[in-house]
């Protein structure tokens, strides 16, 4: 099974800046051999991490950052909101990351869900309805603007008069969907995705929505094996080895072939080391 680090939270740390303690947490996840390295897309922090007030960094102006750090990891975001960027610049802003990555970028993208940062910075927020619609759509133009088709999309949300994107990406991007939502995420994920993104604490929840995800791939004729199954555990790895290693042991027979975790929010490259030298070895 894969690792992927995923960067939630920006402290100083004993590296004595922002970027510095980031620059090092990414040398160390891609030394240690991990196969994602993410960052939040937000503009405000999460409430649950102590809200606006603590640092948050502009993901993809991040991973481009990240990105002249390492040469290997793949890079992306976990994940984009469908209403921070109209789809067009979107597909062009991933497309710059791949390009200038070496072709490491990977879309990853959700329906938005925090309201209060939209209201703060001033971004209109549809209803949840209209935004999975926005979501389709977008999912829709990004596989057109990195396509050879340099024609017009006309959609109910948004049009566009020409797509192009030159210079293409150097391979096809992999998308990402975010959420385990059975009725609307789920099903994208069948019809457009390259990969999901669950969450799950335990196998049944875990064995539940495979087996929604199986019905949507064969109500729009995909083949799930093509899909692939990542999740993102909550706890902590380092903190509680065994638990992490038993439950992703039992992921793994299911299929998962991918599990994010999340840094400290205090020592960051520091955790990360831990977590490759001692955890790591174990799953893997």
């Amino acid at each position: 099974m894969d690792i992927g680090v995923h960067y939630s939270r920006f402290p100083v740390g004993p590296e004595g800046s922002v970027s510095a303690t980031l620059a090092r947490t990414a040398k160390v996840a891609e030394d240690g051999g991990a196969a994602l390295f993410t960052l939040m897309d937000h503009w405000f922090q999460m409430e649950v991490y102590g809200g606006p007030e603590e640092p948050m960094l502009e993901g993809y102006t991040g991973l481009g950052f990240v990105a002249g750090q390492t040469s290997r990891m793949r890079l992306g975001l976990l994940v984009t909101g469908v209403t921070y960027r109209h789809p067009g610049l979107l597909a062009k802003t991933v497309a710059t990351l791949d390009v200038l990555s070496g072709g490491r970028a990977q879309l990853g993208i959700g329906a938005a869900w925090y309201d209060r940062e939209h209201a703060g910075m001033g971004v209109p927020f549809p209803p949840l309805a209209e935004r999975f619609e926005r979501l389709e759509e977008t999912l829709q133009i990004c596989r057109q603007v990195w396509g050879p088709s340099n024609s017009s999309y006309d959609g109910k949300h948004y049009q566009l008069a020409e797509t192009w994107c030159v210079p293409a990406p150097i391979g096809d991007i992999p998308v990402m969907i975010g959420g385990s939502g059975e009725k609307k995420t789920l099903r994208l994920v069948a019809q457009y995705a390259d990969a999901c993104n669950l969450f799950a604490d335990d196998v049944d929840a875990l064995d539940h929505k495979l087996a929604v995800l199986r019905g949507h791939c064969e109500a729009v004729g995909r083949d799930f094996d093509e899909l692939t199954v990542s999740v993102i555990y909550n706890g902590d790895p380092v903190v509680d080895p065994d638990a992490f290693v038993s439950l992703m042991h039992a992921f793994e027979d299911r299929g998962v072939s991918l599990v994010t975790v999340s840094h400290d929010g205090v020592d960051p490259a520091t955790w990360t080391s831990r977590l490759f030298d001692e955890v790591a070895p174990r799953v893997r």
